[in-house]
């Protein structure tokens, strides 16, 4: 008979005892220093600042803007959308707000389960064909805008999780 995987397993279970769940306060609280930190960083390219979110740019309107009241698929839907389009974006100032933006989807996807809400993943925009030409002919206006309207949505989002954001 084998004993070895039985022992390994009997050896494994007073350390399975141990682990514990993430309390779901501290994942909201990643989530706002996450958010805060993604706002950090777009201040810091000194350019965005010289757009309102609220402006309308003709050509731009698919970048979304602000919305009253965010549930977290909306949330999540939101900043897939953001990410398809700094995707497309050159990668000098947008890679780490890249990076985090697919954390800060993460955790919403853990305050989701954690309320046992329905949560599919986002894919973002479903075509981005004009995307290219829009690019192409205001590389700069386009990331301006965006980094603008995401860093408002953002503010906006870490109000929407201090007041609880509904599934």
């Amino acid at each position: 008979m084998h004993w070895g995987p039985l022992c390994r397993f009997l050896w494994l279970c007073p350390c399975l005892a141990y682990l514990q769940a993430v309390p779901i306060h501290r994942v909201r609280d990643d989530s706002r220093a996450l958010i805060k930190t993604i706002v950090t960083r777009i201040n810091d390219i000194s350019h965005t600042q010289s757009v309102s979110s609220l402006q309308r740019i003709a050509g731009l309107d698919f970048i979304p803007g602000l919305q009253p009241v965010l549930s977290l698929s909306k949330m999540d839907e939101t900043l897939a959308v953001y990410q398809q389009i700094l995707t497309r974006l050159p990668p000098r100032n947008v890679v780490q707000i890249l990076n985090d933006l697919e954390n800060l989807r993460d955790l919403l996807y853990l305050l989701a389960v954690s309320k046992g809400c329905p949560f599919p993943h986002s894919s973002g925009l479903k075509t981005l064909e004009s995307l290219d030409g829009v690019l192409e002919a205001s590389r700069y206006s386009m990331e301006v805008v965006t980094l603008s309207r995401l860093q408002a949505s953002l503010q906006d989002m870490l109000q929407q999780l201090d007041l609880g954001p509904r599934c």
